[in-house]
């Protein structure tokens, strides 16, 4: 019976990265701050984070999150609008949701403490095969491999296969190939040391983007790809479908310092974040007040603020926001409004899903996802 690691090609060289990954690994790793604390909590954070997201930019998230929320009682518990503004700028927020999801879900079920096999943990929201790999390895020293697009790129290039990385059966073969290699190194090998040699590998020295620095790789001297010379031709992967574009207009629309903002729903895009209001395609002057008018009656009439007369209008800057399917043209308009009744402001709305901000609460309540950011005042 033919085993199911011969599904991978070039297999046979995945034996060097036990061999020869954890000695370099334990030289040159990068000290993270979700490194070494034993902490399950802390992979399993670091690795959603880390999802689409440079190690640079999550490092000074993590750092606040876990101060805000150090365990999973305190994310389990954490309200929406606090959980979203610790979440503020990194983006894709379906994965904040999901940890708090998962954390409530162990709350009820593990008894507050993350199970410790990769089988139990994709059954929590948000995690699947590769963190689970990360986490039931890291923290738990199961035998598993976590298969990320550094691990798909580097037994790839080192071993010369062509297959399409795109494809979920290539992913499989070489989870598949991984894991018999890991139950036959670890012990004495820890598994989660060999899974984040490899994330490091590719993420320091067999880089993406351009030419990988085979001149300090560890497995070089048996890297096929090297010796190709192919290297910057692996992984094949193929095209991506192009990212649909919309135009859309951003309303700043503002009382004083003040900046009015709206809920977005519940699902789609940035699903109950808050927004400067925007409406699709570009508005020309005229129809950017009108627009602010149809919000203004909103607000007044939702928080029982006053009545609000626009006074000046200005073009704003173009922008754009690229999302992982869709990207955004953005034009702007700032709009300032005063109150035709009383200058008193109710910035409470509610539950109302329209309110104007002052600056100290965009800073500390409300979060807005950075899409908006080349338009905040």
């Amino acid at each position: 019976m033919q085993r199911a690691v011969s599904e991978y090609e070039g297999k046979e060289l995945l034996s060097l990265l036990p061999e020869r990954l954890p000695v370099w690994y334990a030289d040159y790793h990068r000290e993270l701050p979700w490194r070494g604390t034993g902490n399950s909590y802390d992979v399993w954070l670091s690795e959603i984070m880390l999802q689409q997201t440079r190690v640079a930019a999550v490092i000074e998230y993590f750092l606040r999150f876990k101060e805000a929320l150090p365990g999973i009682p305190e994310l389990a518990a954490c309200d929406e609008e606090r959980l979203m503004k610790l979440w503020e700028g990194l983006g894709y927020y379906s994965r904040v949701r999901n940890l708090q999801k998962a954390a409530r879900k162990v709350m009820e079920i593990y008894d507050g403490c993350l199970p410790e096999t990769a089988a139990e943990l994709r059954k929590l929201p948000g995690i699947g095969p590769y963190t689970a790999g990360a986490i039931a390895s890291i923290a738990f020293g199961e035998a598993v491999p976590a298969v990320d697009g550094n691990v798909l790129r580097i037994c790839a290039r080192i071993t010369e296969n062509r297959k399409d990385i795109a494809l979920p059966e290539t992913k499989k073969g070489l989870e598949t190939a991984l894991l018999e290699v890991f139950r036959e190194a670890c012990p004495p090998v820890h598994p989660g040391i060999l899974n984040q040699a490899m994330m490091e590998l590719g993420a320091t020295v067999c880089v993406p983007n351009g030419p990988p620095q085979c001149d300090v790789c560890p497995v070089a001297d048996r890297c096929r790809s090297h010796a190709a010379g192919t290297e910057e031709a692996l992984p094949v992967k193929s095209a991506a479908r192009p990212r649909k574009i919309e135009q859309r207009t951003i309303l700043l629309v503002m009382d004083g310092e003040n900046v009015l903002i709206r809920k977005r729903p519940d699902r789609g895009l940035l699903a109950g974040l808050w927004e400067l209001p925007a409406r699709d395609g570009f508005l020309s002057e005229k129809q950017a007040l009108e627009a602010a008018g149809v919000l203004l009656e909103e607000v007044s009439g939702k928080t029982g603020a006053p009545l609000f007369e626009p006074v000046f209008i200005k073009k704003l800057s173009p922008a754009r926001h690229i999302f992982t399917h869709i990207e955004w043209e953005m034009e702007g308009w700032l709009i300032r409004v005063v109150p035709v009744i009383s200058e008193d402001r109710i910035s409470d709305a509610s539950g109302s899903g329209i309110l104007f901000a002052d600056p100290s609460e965009l800073r500390t309540v409300y979060a807005l996802p950075s899409a908006f950011s080349a338009f905040l005042p």
